[in-house]
């Protein structure tokens, strides 16, 4: 699965921890979702996207392999 995280935090001016913060996770965690290392909970998922005022869709692409 990919993501457009660090885009998206980029344009709000976040960095991991700012946003691990907002949503309750950590640094880490933010880092690894970033690399594709870890996919996030459906909770953490919805909390990132309202961060954001988007979609999960929007922030997690998934295709069918």
């Amino acid at each position: 699965m990919e993501n457009r995280l660090k885009e998206y935090r980029a344009r709000n001016n976040l960095n991991q921890s700012d946003l691990g913060k907002l949503v309750g996770a950590s640094r880490q965690t933010i880092s690894l979702i970033e690399r594709g290392d870890y996919s996030p909970s459906v909770i953490l998922a919805l909390k990132i996207a309202r961060v954001f005022s988007t979609t999960v869709e929007e922030l997690f692409l998934y295709e069918e392999e």
